[in-house]
């Protein structure tokens, strides 16, 4: 069996509906022939991308992988053949939030003074890798222990840890807080890319209360209206000042990494110049 783009697209339309049905009315196929395709993507792979075993259709481990290795590719053949693409190749760099907080203005003046020809496009994604595992960027600027599969990453920097409360909250008085001052207060974590979950604090002295999102905003919302406390880095402040919001020093947990990660094999032929630029700008900055 030779794949071809349908065959992608059909994988990535159940993965999206969760539903082969559903699927199949999207890409106005029948439901059948849609299994059908199905089954033969399955054993030309050799795997099982799809556990039929309950009642609601599930990805398999397997599945998973596939689903971002051919979203990845259909996004990828998807810019291969955009005509705007032939007259002009812009640098995709994706990040969840706060790119890289204070160095990021200076990052972007010094590409645009050295690389004029090639545009370079920041973009905040919500997602984990920050679209990288998709295709949508040429690399990303990740948080926390992050390795994407099938993808490099350079070490950049380490940023410390700072608490984001209501400025009407008693600990907005203090010029420092301790993880345990904040173990009585509601926190917000955010599942779907944050660097915080309760393994920050020691097992015996958690906070009892979480609220869960999925993006910044969310996020944000939650503190400002002074539902829950939230702990980030100290990139965070200078991309969402607020003056509902304050910032203090967390001086008891560990740093977060930032690194920059790509994909392997052949990329965009200016990355490895945005590599050098970034770490020249950080030294600089630095200094």
């Amino acid at each position: 069996m030779t794949i071809e783009l349908r065959h992608l697209r059909a994988f990535l339309a159940i993965a999206e509906a969760g539903n082969v049905t559903r699927a199949a009315a999207r890409l106005h196929v029948s439901q059948p022939a849609l299994s059908r395709t199905l089954r033969r993507l399955e054993d030309h792979l050799g795997t099982r991308l799809v556990d039929r075993s309950t009642h609601h259709l599930e990805l398999t481990p397997e599945g998973h992988t596939f689903r971002d290795k051919a979203a990845a590719a259909l996004t990828a053949f998807e810019n291969a053949v955009d005509p705007a693409g032939l007259r002009r190749w812009p640098l995709r760099v994706g990040h969840n939030w706060a790119a890289l907080g204070d160095h990021t203005i200076p990052l972007l003046r010094r590409w645009d003074e050295n690389r004029p020809d090639v545009p370079l496009e920041l973009l905040r994604i919500d997602e984990h890798t920050a679209g990288l595992a998709q295709g949508r960027v040429d690399a990303a600027l990740l948080r926390g222990t992050v390795q994407p599969p099938g993808c490099r990453t350079e070490p950049l920097l380490w940023e410390e840890r700072v608490v984001v409360m209501p400025a009407d909250n008693p600990l907005a008085a203090r010029p420092r807080v301790t993880l345990a001052d904040l173990t009585p207060h509601p926190i917000a974590l955010n599942t779907v890319f944050g660097t915080t979950t309760l393994d920050l604090w020691p097992p015996s002295a958690r906070p009892t209360a979480t609220i869960e999102v999925g993006n910044t905003d969310e996020w944000l919302l939650a503190i400002a209206a002074g539902r829950a406390l939230g702990v980030t880095t100290s990139a965070t402040p200078s991309n969402h000042a607020h003056p509902a919001l304050v910032y203090r020093p967390l001086v008891d947990a560990p740093p977060v990494p930032v690194v920059l990660a790509w994909r392997d094999g052949a990329g965009h032929p200016a990355l490895p110049e945005f590599v050098a630029l970034t770490h020249a700008v950080l030294a600089t900055e630095a200094g």
